[in-house]
């Protein structure tokens, strides 16, 4: 399924065994997988931006929302202070889960080529 250009020893210097780095990085496969990943970075970079920057606006400048009484002493704001932390490991979880699925397949077919071309060359 490699579907870069050749994988050959260039004449200008760029590579290291005989491959040519700048071919990989510009071959449709390699594309596709920082497509792929920026496809779930950057949403979830915003999202948590996003949900980060309204927790410190409410803290700031609705502290009366935010010191609201949920159950004894917790507070709406203890309770959003938090979530960042369990939102944190959720992301994080999420990305592990994606990598392992999505990307970790296409970037051991692209290893797996390089380790050819570098064993024929």
């Amino acid at each position: 399924m490699w579907q870069g250009g050749p994988m050959t020893r260039p004449t200008t210097g760029d590579s290291v065994h005989g491959i040519d780095y700048v071919a990989v990085e510009e071959s449709d496969t390699f594309q596709g997988l920082k497509r792929m990943q920026r496809s779930f970075v950057f949403p979830m970079a915003a999202f948590f931006l996003i949900w980060y920057f309204a927790y410190v606006l409410l803290a700031a400048f609705a502290p009366d929302f935010m010191s609201q009484r949920v159950w004894g002493d917790i507070t709406i704001g203890l309770l959003m202070g938090l979530g960042q932390f369990v939102t944190t490991f959720v992301i994080t979880m999420a990305y592990v889960s994606f990598a392992n699925r999505r990307l970790d397949p296409v970037a051991s077919e692209i290893r797996e080529e390089l380790e050819k071309a570098d064993a024929h060359s």
